[in-house]
């Protein structure tokens, strides 16, 4: 007897509301991540730039991107990107250029303001991963199996959204 017809549901319930609960778990995470970058911030005391903006900017590190690649290579995931793109370069985040072939887009780099941003998260994010280690939260063979099953389920998410049927 399975763990979910012990429990009344059919198997097909028991996998449907364990991914239901994933989603909600990715979603959490999500938001509790930029919950903790924002204070980080705060205690930091730079208050002038917000979470999105700030893994914004780490996600672009040394690259140089158009906003269309901003999305498509997984560095920004809201819809008011272009809205955050101005805010960055007004307060001296970023610097941007239009390009030279296509005079529409727009490419954008980190200043060292921006940079300053970049270390600042990257900082904080080797200090977590730390933590993980070393109190045993999360190993490499675990860190390993659930980032391979993000990936499985993005390709999944991706190739639904490609090929709609």
């Amino acid at each position: 007897m399975s763990i979910h017809s012990a429990m009344g549901r059919s198997p097909e319930q028991g996998y449907m509301t364990t991914y239901l609960e994933a989603l909600a778990l990715v979603e959490r995470l999500h938001r509790l991540l930029l919950d903790v970058i924002k204070d980080e911030f705060e205690r930091l005391g730079i208050i002038e730039i917000n979470a999105v903006q700030a893994l914004l900017l780490f996600n672009i590190g040394d690259n140089e991107v158009t906003a269309g690649e901003l999305k498509t290579r997984g560095y920004y995931q809201g819809s008011n990107v272009s809205y955050n793109l101005k805010k960055l370069v007004d307060m001296g985040y970023m610097h941007h250029q239009r390009c030279e072939i296509d005079r529409r887009s727009v490419r954008v780099r980190l200043t060292p303001k921006g940079r300053e941003i970049h270390k600042i998260v990257e900082q904080l994010f080797a200090r977590h991963a730390d933590g993980l280690e070393s109190r045993a939260v999360l190993d490499l063979d675990g860190l390993d199996h659930i980032t391979a099953s993000l990936r499985r389920v993005e390709r999944y998410w991706t190739d639904q959204i490609r090929y709609i049927y």
